[in-house]
């Protein structure tokens, strides 16, 4: 599914759930085991398109059918998943992947056996069916980003009115929480008077940057990640850098896990492979930290632990990875053996990070306040 692709109407939405029991139907209806077919969800079948800059599914597929217990009964579930969906759809009530799969408890042998089932279902149903989660009324259990900055959205309530919010004057210090849904029936983006977006891992780092009114002063909006970020967290951020033209910089730990929170914001992430070009802003920029700011700031550190070391090296020969930049980054990383928090730059005071650090890193890359 490409950025460009339209969004599905309820009645599409149906209408694709349907296709799919239908294919089942058809099936029996002919004496053959119903079946669905979908994508082999593996590693070895998710390729990383050069072209697209994203992670894709390749041309493997593997079908499900009822000619084993198993499959059998992953069928029964994706009947009554798509029951679920259409009678919420219906009556304009939404729930949680959480709710979903307390819900399966009365559905005799279709219920889930965990939740990690429940979930992995809901994806299938996305791929099959060439729809969202969010069209299918699927709300995660974790919140979305918190965003500060000079952007005015208009958000539509439960009641069904759209609500104007400047993301800096009308929330408080805790910011504007992104909703699950930042679709256009949902979140409209009304004006911005920013220069660009600054992506935060932490959030000590994040209240660090308001309180010292740095998106004032820098003319940015601040989107704290919380750490991975939810899906609706970064289609916000492609829609600010696709709508607005702004450039997005990631400003996390150095670690080689923060290194993957922002392949999975530039490049897409394995798991949401079907979505990535939905997802992925192939235009952001790592800010820091960096290996370099290791040693050019003499940041205090850690030693990096065999899980790190053992990250770093699947790193060197992951696609995202694979510029000389990076690769440079993370052999140095390697080579002094040290990983470094954000919030190490306090070495220096309070306001080091936003009167020094940032000031020279965003200078670095073109951007000056």
């Amino acid at each position: 599914m490409s950025d460009a692709a339209p969004r599905r109407s309820k009645e599409q939405v149906v209408d694709a759930l349907h296709d799919v029991a239908a294919e089942m139907h058809n099936r029996m209806q002919r004496g053959d085991p119903p079946r669905m077919t979908l994508p082999v969800r593996s590693k070895s079948n998710i390729t990383f398109d050069n072209r697209l800059g994203v992670f894709k599914y390749g041309k493997k597929k593997t079908v499900r059918d009822a000619t084993s217990l198993g499959s059998a009964r992953q069928l029964l579930r994706t009947l009554h998943i798509t029951e679920f969906i259409e009678e919420m759809i219906d009556s304009g009530k939404s729930s949680t992947l959480r709710e979903m799969y307390y819900i399966s408890e009365g559905w005799g042998h279709g219920k889930f056996g965990s939740q990690n089932e429940s979930n992995n279902l809901a994806e299938d149903l996305e791929i099959v069916t060439k729809c969202l989660r969010e069209d299918f009324k699927l709300r995660p259990e974790e919140d979305g980003a918190r965003i500060i900055g000079n952007i005015t959205v208009e958000e539509m309530n439960r009641r069904g009115d759209w609500m104007r919010i400047n993301c800096r004057d009308d929330v408080g210090d805790s910011g504007y929480g992104v909703p699950y849904n930042v679709e256009k029936e949902k979140l409209r983006f009304i004006e911005e008077d920013i220069d660009f977006v600054m992506a935060i891992e932490t959030g000590g780092m994040f209240d660090r940057l308001v309180e010292n009114g740095f998106d004032e002063e820098s003319r940015c909006a601040l989107v704290h990640l919380k750490g991975q970020p939810a899906r609706s967290t970064r289609r916000i951020m492609k829609r600010m850098s696709d709508e607005w033209k702004k450039p997005v910089v990631v400003f996390a730990d150095c670690d080689p896990w923060s290194f993957r929170i922002f392949a999975s914001i530039a490049y897409g992430a394995i798991k949401t492979a079907h979505i990535s070009e939905y997802l992925a802003t192939k235009e952001a920029t790592y800010l820091g930290i960096t290996a370099d700011d290791i040693l050019a700031y003499d940041l205090p550190s850690d030693d990096l632990t065999k899980q790190d070391l053992n990250a770093l090296t699947a790193e060197l020969s992951d696609p995202r990875f694979s510029t000389g930049w990076w690769q440079e980054q993370i052999q140095l990383m390697q080579e002094i053996g040290k990983k470094a928090e954000q919030q190490s730059l306090a070495k220096y005071g309070l306001d080091f990070v936003t009167d020094t650090y940032l000031p020279e890193k965003l200078g670095a890359l073109g951007i000056t306040y």
